[in-house]
């Protein structure tokens, strides 16, 4: 009889805005890419749909990896990288980004003593690796520690936190090499106009009535429907080369978003496939990609949008369980379509610090 022990990480279980992880500092985590995806899968408890044997929540959007170090980078205080942690396959992905995880990078880069606090406020320089992009992040750290509680609200995560705001920086074509990939604001794919966008995220709209839809079906109605989710999957097979993605059918990108007329005085309503699940709420980067599109002359989803006025316009981007507010600023010349800055207020909070324990291979 074989005697195998457990292996142990430590690691920080965070909520960063609608999402939910593990995050872990690159020195913790073997240095060889295949046993780091070993150890995150059984860690995860994946393949399994349940993720009963770890710490998975059973969900792509509570299967979710932080990896940070201190960066080296000029103007840089730490590296992130995203992983995705697929629940009923053994596989991970680092194709695409998330803003939800990033919202628990800067307190947990502050935590583990990566970064020098100010008494007041902290504001964190990140670069995230997945697309390297940077964003900046003001955590509230009274005394030089991090501040969790507070009155700011997100939808999507009962109760009130401490906001944390997040400026993206230079996001736009990040994945796809531009912000609108094909050089046009709106394509025709399988008979439906599209926009594919990329401010951060990879995301091809689709207007709700050009799929027979209202925009506001729940999310079982649209999880059930599988000749939607088959034509859907079909549209986003074939834009991932006019995307600069290549073949898409292993990947998480490009999220498919429905868009639809606003239903409570937001910027425009939205139900994202991510890509095969419908999203319970709306990822970050992806609602800045919808924002930035919407806010766009001749977009899909544009001739239906609630654009507010001003120079900085504060966008709220409907989806099943509320609103996600993002800040756009766009350029004051008309033929410049990518956006001056885009900010959008998250919340985090450390869930449980120690270490996660896993049985490795034999």
């Amino acid at each position: 009889m074989t005697n195998v022990s457990q292996n142990a990480i430590a690691c920080m279980l965070m909520r960063g805005g609608t999402s939910k992880g593990t995050y872990y500092l690159d020195s913790d985590l073997p240095s060889d890419p295949a046993a780091r995806e070993e150890a995150l899968l059984r860690i995860m408890g994946s393949p399994d749909s349940r993720q009963i044997d770890g710490v998975g929540g059973a969900h792509p959007l509570t299967s979710k990896v932080a990896i940070i170090k201190k960066s080296e980078r000029e103007g840089i205080d730490v590296d992130y990288l995203f992983v995705q942690v697929v629940v009923d396959e053994a596989r991970t992905t680092t194709a695409q980004n998330c803003g939800n995880i990033l919202a628990g990078v800067g307190p947990f880069a502050i935590e583990k003593g990566l970064v020098q606090t100010q008494d007041g406020e902290t504001v964190v320089t990140v670069f995230m690796e997945n697309t390297d992009s940077v964003a900046r992040q003001r955590i509230q750290t009274p005394g030089g520690q991090v501040q969790y509680d507070g009155d700011a609200r997100i939808d999507g995560v009962p109760g009130t936190h401490a906001p944390i705001m997040i400026e993206f920086v230079g996001v736009a074509g990040s994945s796809c090499g531009a912000l609108f990939p094909t050089g046009n604001v709106v394509d025709v794919v399988d008979g439906i106009t599209v926009t594919m966008v990329d401010n951060g995220m990879p995301v091809v709209m689709m207007a709700a009535e050009s799929l027979g839809l209202k925009g506001n079906e729940e999310i079982e109605m649209l999880e059930n429907n599988q000749a939607l989710k088959d034509r859907v999957e079909a549209i986003r097979l074939k834009v991932g080369p006019m995307m600069n993605l290549g073949d898409v059918s292993d990947k998480t990108v490009p999220k498919m978003t429905i868009v639809s007329a606003p239903l409570n005085g937001g910027l425009i309503n939205t139900r994202s496939f991510i890509p095969h699940r419908v999203h319970e709420a709306v990822g970050v980067l992806a609602a800045a990609s919808v924002a930035v599109a919407a806010t766009t002359t001749g977009a899909v989803g544009h001739d239906m949008a609630n654009i507010p006025g001003g120079d900085r316009k504060l966008c709220y981007v409907e989806h099943p369980t509320g609103a996600l507010a993002v800040e756009v600023e766009k350029s004051e010349d008309p033929d410049e379509l990518e956006p001056k800055s885009v900010a959008i207020m998250r919340t985090a909070r450390k869930l449980f610090d120690g270490r996660a324990f896993y049985i490795p291979e034999a």
